[in-house]
């Protein structure tokens, strides 16, 4: 084993090692996380809000045992595997081993620790924007048409694992375009990779069009309920925090494309870049949909410093690294939940400074959003077992949510194997078991709910009671009320069929 596979062998496992202990015990596993893992219980090519890539991988967490350690492990490989892609891309450019290092020390500590510390298609997202540019990089180096088919296989992965990497083509067009790279467009390989891409994603386009392309509408709703309160402004201030620490790697880079001779045949990436933030900003998108931009900038970076550091300038060299180390020290210690949440809300300021504390509602809380988000799960979980489990006829039951976190954190917790909470939210809608009639429900609704007494159930049911809430003082579900409704008086079979026609567009 060479001196620098050891190296890099090195990073991969401090990656692994962080992502077990950057999260306090106090806290839960993160409400979309729950969403995921059921996605796994219930495979198909798409799903309301994201396509299929990510029930696959909750399906082999499942065959794993669906623990906590899996759960974290893959979020973690997707990062140790972008770290790989950057570290095989600065060779490509070059780079010898203080290139390597800097760019894997800039990787390791960036945002990408905090990307990679929940499971999401974020992680994987990431990991497909590197790739895919890492494809144009060897293609633009060698011209070699497998390239171009290796391209066509990041984005069909990637588009099956989110939508979200048709903004890196949409600006990466136009950077050819306007670049002398444009002859690309009049080789034919190029067209039949991108037929090659279309076959791997037609199976998730097929699906979309026969559900009537619930993406349409997820983005519609979306951009109502969320991007409404993205200024466009801090869009961009929230760029320059995400590879902080390393920001002077990433100003390397871009200088680099048009001051370093061998590098001006990439500026392409360059292009691609503007253009890609330039469409995100009009969309108001959410700073984050962007930071798989960034990796494949570390690579060139880290390649044109080392070029820079050398002779007299040699001494920068470690000084470099350690400043990456240095700078992602004060932000490690407010991005990530290792504190518990009343070490956070009695210490606020430092989140505040930084815009952790804003929500997607615009306002200001006491916790991160993310954070608030991993609380009170198991409370709820527990305490609807406690009713469950008073009720002898449970194959007439159903567990009835008022959104997907509480549905998913029940049936993730519950010590009951065959309950199965549902919700007229997200994909839950099309998992509302019906084939067994309902008798008895377990309700479980937000702390802003407009019927605290119910009585828009009591006609319906024999008896009506709450029987507990999430006390949970951080979380983001505190308040949210549970009941027990047992005995129906009418078809709740039939009412539900009727609420999820209603439910299914809204």
């Amino acid at each position: 084993m060479t001196k620098k596979t050891l190296i890099l062998c090195f990073f991969i496992l401090i990656k692994f090692a962080l992502h077990y202990v950057i999260i306090a015990p106090e806290y839960d596993l993160h409400r979309d996380e729950y969403l995921h893992l059921d996605q796994g219980k219930h495979l198909a090519w798409g799903y309301l809000s994201v396509p299929p890539f990510t029930s696959w991988v909750s399906y082999v967490i499942l065959l794993l045992g669906n623990g906590a350690f899996w759960v974290k492990f893959f979020p973690a490989l997707f990062g140790a595997c972008t770290l790989v892609v950057v570290w095989k891309a600065i060779e490509q450019l070059g780079g010898g081993l203080f290139a390597l290092i800097l760019g894997a020390t800039a990787i390791t500590f960036s945002v990408l620790m905090r990307i990679n510390m929940l499971y999401q298609p974020n992680s994987a997202d990431i990991l497909g924007w590197t790739l895919l540019y890492f494809c144009i990089l060897n293609y633009l180096k060698t011209e070699q048409n497998k390239w171009l088919y290796m391209a066509a296989l990041a984005f069909g992965f990637s588009f099956l694992n989110k939508y979200n990497i048709v903004f890196l083509v949409a600006g990466l067009i136009p950077a050819l375009l306007v670049t002398k790279n444009f002859k690309i467009f009049k080789n034919s390989a190029l067209y039949f990779a991108a037929f090659l891409a279309l076959l791997i994603i037609l199976p998730n386009l097929i699906w979309q069009y026969q559900n009537n392309f619930p993406v349409i509408f997820h983005m519609k709703l979306l951009a109502k309920s969320q991007l409404v309160n993205v200024n466009r402004l801090d869009f961009l201030k929230e760029q320059l925090l995400y590879f902080l620490s390393s920001i002077f790697v990433l100003i390397a880079a871009f200088v680099a494309f048009f001051a370093y001779p061998a590098f001006r045949k990439y500026q392409v990436f360059f292009w691609s870049l503007v253009f890609t933030l330039g469409l995100f900003t009009y969309l108001r998108a959410k700073g984050y949909y962007a930071i798989g931009l960034y990796p494949i900038f570390i690579a060139f970076g880290a390649a044109y410093l080392e070029y820079i550091f050398q002779n007299r300038l040699v001494w920068l060299r470690p000084g470099s690294i350690l400043v990456i180390i240095a700078m992602f020290i004060p932000i490690f210690r407010v991005a990530f939940p290792i504190k518990s949440p009343s070490e956070i809300a009695e210490n606020a300021k430092p989140y505040q400074k930084l815009g952790l504390l804003r929500w997607e509602d615009g306002k200001d809380h006491e916790l991160p959003q993310d954070f608030a988000d991993m609380l009170g799960w198991k409370e709820l979980a527990q305490k609807v077992d406690a009713e469950y489990a008073k009720i002898q006829d449970k194959n007439h039951t159903l567990v009835l949510c008022d959104n997907y976190g509480q549905a998913g954190a029940i049936n993730y917790y519950s010590k009951f194997k065959d309950i199965q909470a549902v919700t007229m939210n997200a994909d839950y809608i099309n998992w509302v078991p019906l084939d067994e009639e309902i008798k008895h429900i377990i309700l479980v609704q937000n702390a802003d709910d407009d019927d605290p007494e119910r009585n828009k159930e009591k006609p319906l049911f024999q008896t009506i009671h709450r029987t507990g809430r999430i006390e949970s003082p951080y979380a983001r579900e505190r308040g949210a009320s549970i009941y027990v409704l047992l005995d129906a008086k009418v078809s709740i079979n039939a009412i539900l069929k009727n609420d999820i026609e209603e439910n299914r567009w809204h």
